[in-house]
C-alpha cells in the first residue's frame, strides 16, 4: 500500500479539518492506501516532518495550507523520490494556481488518486528556497512589514501597499544575469520561478517551473495613478507586454545595492546574510510534485 502523509497547518480551521477527514477516507480508502497525519507546530517542523517522511519511505507527503506552509515542506524533499501534493488552503495559493491544481479539497484529493508526478524546478534566494518568487523591491518591504501583522488577506496586504507606497523609494540595482550585466532603479525587483504570485496576480506570465529557467521582472518607479492599470495589468496577466515591467532570463542571477534591505522569498520576508547582496540561482527538477494530467 501507498504510504502518504498528510501535512496539515491548523490555521486551515477545525470545520475544514472535519471536511479534510471525511473526504480523505472517502478518496484514499484504508484498504488502498496507509494514510496518516501531523499538524504543524512550530517554524520549520514541515521541514522535519518531510525529512522524515523520506526516510520512513512515504509515498507523497501532501502539504495542506498555503504557500509559506508548502515551502517549509518542499524544503525537506528536494532530491528524494518521494512527491509532493498540495490541498491549497492558504490565502494566496500562488503554486497551487500555477500548477492549476484545484482550490477545491475533493478535486485536489483527486490528483492525488491519480498520482500523475512532474519534477519542478525551484529557486535559491541567498539559499533559501522559493518556489513561486524572490523579491528584494517594494514586495519585500511590505513582506517585512506584513509578517509582524496578526490578520492576513488580501486586504490587509493592500492596506498595508497603500500605507507604505508614497514613502518608499526605488532602488538603483546592479543586476548580474549570467553574466550580463544590468544597471537599473526599480520599483519591483522580483525573481519568478512560476507564474503565479497569490490571487491571481501574475508579473510574469512566461514563467514555468519546469524551463529550469527564472523570468527576472523589473518595474521602473511608478507614480500612484500607475498602482491601478498595474494592478488591473496582473489581473489580467499581460503586464510583460506594457511599459511597466521589463523581463529578462536566466539561471544565475546576482543583485547589488548600497540601498538593498530586504529579501522575501514566496512572500515571507528572511534577513540579508551580506549586506547589499543576493546571490538567486535555480535547481532544475528538484522535486517531484503531483499535478493534473
Amino acid at each position: 500500500m501507498k504510504k502518504i502523509l498528510f501535512i496539515i497547518n491548523r490555521k486551515a480551521g477545525t470545520d475544514r479539518e472535519k471536511h479534510l477527514e471525511a473526504a480523505i477516507s472517502r478518496y484514499l480508502p484504508a484498504s488502498e492506501y496507509e494514510v496518516s497525519s501531523v499538524y504543524l507546530s512550530y517554524l520549520g517542523h514541515g521541514t522535519d516532518l518531510a525529512k522524515e517522511a523520506v526516510k520512513n519511505g512515504v509515498h507523497t507527503v501532501v502539504a495542506v495550507g498555503g504557500d509559506g506552509s508548502i515551502n517549509e515542506i518542499a524544503k525537506g524533499l528536494v532530491g528524494s523520490d518521494t512527491a509532493m501534493a498540495i490541498l491549497p488552503l492558504g490565502s494566496g495559493n500562488g503554486l497551487a494556481r500555477a500548477l492549476k491544481i484545484p482550490l477545491n479539497i475533493r478535486k485536489a484529493l483527486r490528483l492525488i488518486v491519480n498520482n500523475h508526478q512532474r519534477a519542478i524546478d525551484v529557486g535559491y534566494a541567498n539559499e533559501h528556497l522559493f518556489l513561486s518568487n524572490a523579491g528584494v523591491g517594494f514586495d519585500a518591504l511590505i513582506a517585512e512589514q506584513f509578517r509582524h501583522k496578526t490578520k492576513r488577506g488580501l486586504m490587509g496586504y493592500a492596506k498595508l501597499v497603500l500605507k507604505s507606497f508614497n514613502s518608499y523609494t526605488p532602488a538603483n540595482y546592479r543586476i548580474d544575469i549570467d553574466g550580463k550585466l544590468l544597471e537599473t532603479q526599480a520599483f519591483l525587483l522580483t525573481v519568478a520561478n512560476g507564474n503565479q504570485f497569490g490571487y491571481e496576480f501574475k508579473l510574469a506570465s512566461n514563467a514555468n517551473v519546469f524551463d529550469g529557467l527564472l523570468d527576472i521582472c523589473v518595474m521602473p518607479p511608478v507614480g500612484i495613478l500607475g498602482l491601478l492599470p498595474v494592478s488591473i495589468f496582473s489581473l489580467v496577466g499581460n503586464i510583460d507586454k506594457t511599459r511597466y515591467m521589463k523581463h529578462y532570463d536566466g539561471k544565475n542571477i546576482t543583485i547589488r545595492s548600497q540601498e538593498l534591505k530586504y529579501l522575501q522569498v514566496d512572500g515571507d520576508a528572511v534577513p540579508l546574510q551580506e549586506k547589499g547582496v543576493v546571490h538567486i540561482r535555480v535547481q532544475p527538477q528538484a522535486i517531484k510534485v503531483v499535478v493534473k494530467d
